[in-house]
């Protein structure tokens, strides 16, 4: 995007890759839940979140040690624009599908169509900005855009390429679970139950195993997930040594609750992977498009009224810093106080209608670490009542008499949420606001967030430190009150739509990094989430035989980082 790539021509592998490492071995990894589909490139259904990982490759592959670099995979060369308003990839002569057979132009412009109209939310905003897609060459592909974009040259190298013959006389849209693509990636399903496990075995035959890029990667033969009704019986089960490795995310259970038997023999190892992303967004969505989280007053009362000092300390000891904005810990972040330089000058434009605190400063409100937490209380109380709620007979209500009630709609088994919910509902009790939660299964969870069928659920929004058109899937206008958007709060700012678009016409580093910071000013002082911990470290708890490369990437721990670098080592 800007700059030069790190690597030559040539390299011997990423960086953060053992190349000598073997191959073999099997592991078995825990997820809660269940699925029906093994199509992750869909909009129904529910999929094991590793499929789209685990089979599947684009044109270009990306680099989790350099911010917006990507380096050829299924593409041999790259080729673009001064102005990047086309780009063209030619395909390498010996790329393969699973089934063997080769990767053509034809599978690429039917990928990117059918992508494009057919799939997920995720594929189809990036297809819009596509004038032309054609075949320049036997082997090479181009698309024309129709906006000014340049990080939409990088996009067309991340679509995953499936096989058109396979779709023949089928609808993509509505496949069924047996319908699993067929991919070009190194493992491919070889057993599965629907809703309890899922086995992916390495394929002997795939056909890019000797790249530079691939090289020390996929590396365990067999890889199978066992599903589980929640976290409690997945977390006995690893103890049980039913499973191989276990990501643990609450700092206080990895100090202390992972000290079993195996532990202690030295069967199981506890390895800690630093990072430098950015936290990324983790807590409560409230629905804003539906009273009465559609005014940003009574989203600040819920903000002071989440004790996070009393909740932290009561679920993860305190050890787990709070997320201070969406891309806090990063140099990505809005910086403290009033807004300066091109910071300022991108935001003045919609002063008029941005929420108070995003140019002059905004913090999230702190508590005084007690369980009563009276002060944040009294402001929470006043904002309600200039919004219209008041108490009587210690109830809140509006002026139509309507009670102030609150459903949280989780997942079953999500154990650590419901339980930050049951200290929330208390505080929000004083109130005189009742909390309710509605635990369904993960059919149902995925059908209700699609519909936007809640009023606060959790949130969870890794970002990364190249953000992009990524960003108008998350939180842009066009796609606020969509069936099955990733816009969940429903963000629907002018604003924001505005950073967006100058973070996506930036063409130097700093311009960048100021419209990410006043995006973020946006997002925060929008109060669309009540934000909880961020994770500074990646923690994976796993078999001793299990061993990784000593050195990690920037990105630290990520979907395709463990198992992808990883290998199996018998003692």
């Amino acid at each position: 995007m800007y700059g030069e790539p790190a690597l030559p021509p040539g390299f011997e592998s990423l960086p953060y890759a053992n190349p000598d490492a073997p191959k073999g071995g099997r592991v078995v990894f825990g997820n809660t839940g269940g699925f029906d589909s093994l199509n992750p490139f869909i909009q129904k259904g529910t999929v094991p979140w590793q499929s789209r990982f685990w089979g599947y490759e684009s044109l270009m592959g990306r680099s989790w040690d350099e911010p917006f670099t990507l380096y050829g995979l299924l593409a041999e060369s790259v080729e673009t624009a001064p102005d990047r308003s086309w780009v063209e990839f030619a395909l390498r002569p010996e790329a393969r599908f699973s089934d063997g057979s080769p990767v053509t132009v034809e599978d690429v412009i039917w990928s990117y169509e059918t992508l494009g109209t057919q799939g997920h939310l995720r594929y189809r905003g990036f297809w819009t900005k596509v004038a032309a897609i054609e075949q320049t060459g036997t082997r090479k592909v181009r698309l024309t855009f129709n906006t000014a974009d340049r990080e939409l040259a990088l996009i067309a190298g991340m679509r995953p390429i499936l096989k058109k013959a396979q779709w023949d006389g089928k609808d993509f849209a509505d496949a069924a679970l047996a319908d699993i693509p067929i991919g070009t990636g190194a493992y491919v399903v070889s057993d599965y139950e629907a809703g309890r496990h899922v086995t992916y075995t390495r394929n002997p035959d795939y056909w890019g195993a000797d790249l530079s890029f691939n090289r020390g990667t996929q590396n365990f033969d067999e890889m199978r997930i066992e599903f589980y009704g929640d976290a409690t019986v997945l977390f006995e089960a690893f103890k049980a040594g039913e499973l191989t490795a276990l990501r643990e995310f609450n700092a206080e259970k990895w100090d202390n609750q992972y000290d079993f038997p195996a532990v202690q023999r030295g069967d199981v190892v506890k390895t800690e992977i630093p990072h430098q992303k950015p936290s990324g967004i983790t807590g409560f969505a409230m629905n804003t498009r539906m009273p009465p989280f559609d005014d940003w007053r009574v989203r600040e009362a819920m903000l002071l009224a989440f004790n996070f000092e009393y909740i932290n300390d009561t679920l993860t000891g305190g050890k787990l810093p709070r997320i201070t904005s969406y891309y806090s810990g990063s140099e990505l972040a809005m910086r403290p106080g009033p807004a300066e330089g091109r910071v300022r000058e991108l935001l003045e434009p919609f002063a008029g209608s941005l929420p108070p605190g995003a140019i002059d400063g905004y913090t999230l409100p702190q508590g005084d670490g007690t369980e009563r937490n009276r002060r944040n209380l009294r402001i929470a109380a006043k904002l309600l009542a200039e919004a219209g709620w008041t108490i009587e007979d210690g109830v809140l209500r509006n002026e139509q008499g309507q009670a102030f009630a609150v459903d949280v709609l989780l997942r079953q088994g999500d154990s650590e949420n419901e339980a930050a919910v049951d200290i929330f509902a208390r505080a929000l009790e004083r109130l005189g606001i009742t909390m309710r939660t509605e635990k369904v299964d993960d059919a149902q969870y995925t059908a209700r967030t699609n519909e936007l069928d809640f009023q606060m659920t959790p949130y969870r929004r890794a970002l990364s430190l190249s953000p992009g058109n990524e960003q108008q899937l998350y939180w842009g206008s066009d796609a606020a009150d969509t069936p099955g958007t990733r816009n969940l709060m429903g963000v629907a700012s002018p604003a924001a739509d505005a950073m967006i678009d100058a973070m996506l016409a930036s063409d130097s580093r700093e311009d960048f990094i100021a419209a990410t910071r006043a995006l973020d000013r946006v997002l925060t002082a929008g109060r669309y989430v009540i934000p909880i911990w961020s994770f500074e470290v990646g923690r994976i708890a796993h078999a001793k035989e299990l061993k990784h490369p000593e050195t990690f990437p920037l990105y630290g721990d990520g979907p395709d980082y463990m198992p992808g670098f990883w290998w199996y080592e018998a003692e």
